[in-house]
């Protein structure tokens, strides 16, 4: 690969790392299967129960563990080989997806079944999530690492929009074709994984002292420092609040008025302008005033949610979805390379972790509150009030976290990083 120059590592240096394009690879295979995995299940279980409390019971059973074990999985990460524990992690969400095949095949029409497999997958990619993750700041020079979490999350968004459809096509061709791919690319991601070679090493956690410990030591780092803090907090507050993409159907019956087609194109929407950024991003990456384009991002985010739900006009609907959700994209490629960067390289399984629970808490309970603020005050002051809620928050985190806000340089957080090794 290139030198360490952020002018001699392109896009095509960072994808002829055969590491590299591995761990890309194996990224988007994974994901791709999983959430057409996950669409299938749910298709299978609406049909066969017919009760919408039981999709919400999937969703539960699957982000539960990433909670539960968040003091043991990070920890994992950082005292073994990431890429093995990764490659095991998926071996389990393999082994699961035939459980589901298994179930399927045989007409299972209880929750009971379904549930366990599903806390089972969660168990799984509560240990893969921090293990993966953190193995991008192993495989490209500091400054090739915002590149390469463009490329990543590129990955994610087109394994987010082309996982489901061909989920749901193949679920419709046959029911059991979805979890015989699923079986197929956990296997291969595993494989791929595997054969990841470091450009750096890995600094693990010496393993005398007891995993408890070593986990209670990374909610420490977090805790005092204010970089990795404040971004992963603002996010979570951010998503929390701002979670009026949930109530799209709603917002497109009850105010736009329009049909299923239009609503459809409205989801749409958010993943163009989140797409359209994140090539943005891969060709141009943000590098001066990090922090303050953080929290700016976030503070479009929230203004755009209020103009979401104040307008009764598709267009102005549309082109809002694809603004707050081109910023929400912003905030997530500045996190995402600055809470590595200002991360030691042995506590990044142990950060990512935390942060994995920080961003699956923030969805789920986000699309809640969402739904609870509606029932409560309408539709409209949801929405609305949920913006303003954002809007306060960034300029909050801006006076709360001062350290955030004057990170200039990627580098900056570098720096962060080596007060704590």
């Amino acid at each position: 690969m290139a030198a360490d120059n952020p002018k001699s590592v392109s896009v095509g240096g960072l994808l002829r790392d055969r590491s590299i394009a591995s761990y890309l690879l194996s990224t988007w295979l994974v994901e791709s299967a999983a959430m057409g995995q996950f669409i299938a299940l749910t298709i299978y279980v609406e049909k066969t129960t017919d009760k919408a409390l039981n999709l919400g019971l999937l969703g539960l059973a699957e982000f539960l563990p990433a909670a539960l074990l968040v003091l043991v999985s990070g920890t994992v990460a950082d005292r073994f080989d990431r890429r093995r524990v990764a490659a095991i992690a998926l071996i389990g969400e393999m082994a699961c997806s035939i459980a589901l095949l298994i179930a399927i095949r045989s007409g299972v029409t209880r929750m009971m079944p379904f549930l366990i497999i599903v806390v089972g997958v969660g168990t799984a990619r509560a240990f893969r999530a921090p293990a993966s993750r953190s193995i991008k700041v192993l495989l490209a020079p500091e400054s090739a690492l915002a590149r390469l979490v463009s490329l990543n999350s590129l990955s994610w968004q087109s394994a987010s929009i082309l996982g489901p459809i061909i989920g749901g096509l193949l679920f419709a061709w046959n029911h059991s074709l979805p979890f015989i791919v699923a079986i197929v690319a956990f296997a291969a991601g595993a494989v791929l994984m595997s054969t990841v070679v470091y450009r750096r090493p890995q600094e693990r956690t010496v393993g005398g002292e007891p995993i408890i410990g070593q986990a209670v030591e990374g909610l420490r780092f977090i805790r005092r420092a204010p970089i990795v803090l404040g971004a992963i907090s603002l996010d979570l507050v951010a998503v929390l609040f701002g979670g009026a993409v949930a109530l799209l159907p709603k917002i497109a019956d009850d105010v736009l008025h329009v049909g299923e087609v239009a609503t459809g194109f409205l989801r749409a929407a958010a993943g163009i302008g989140a797409a359209l950024v994140g090539l943005l991003m891969l060709w141009a990456p943000i590098r001066r005033r990090i922090g303050t384009a953080l929290l700016i991002a976030v503070a479009v985010f929230g203004a755009f949610t209020v103009v979401l739900g104040l307008t009764n006009n598709y267009a102005v609907a549309f082109v809002a979805l694809m603004v707050l959700s081109g910023a929400d994209a912003i905030s997530v490629f500045i996190r995402a390379t600055l809470v590595p960067l200002a991360t030691p390289n042995a506590m990044q399984g142990r950060v990512t972790a935390v942060e994995n629970v920080f961003i699956g808490a923030s969805n789920e309970l986000g699309a809640f509150e969402s739904g609870i603020a509606a029932a409560a005050f309408g539709l409209t002051a949801a929405v609305v009030g949920g913006g303003v809620v954002v809007l306060f928050v960034a300029g909050l985190w801006a006076v709360w976290f001062r350290p955030l806000r004057e990170v200039d340089t990627f580098a900056d957080a570098t720096h962060e990083s080596n007060r704590y090794r």
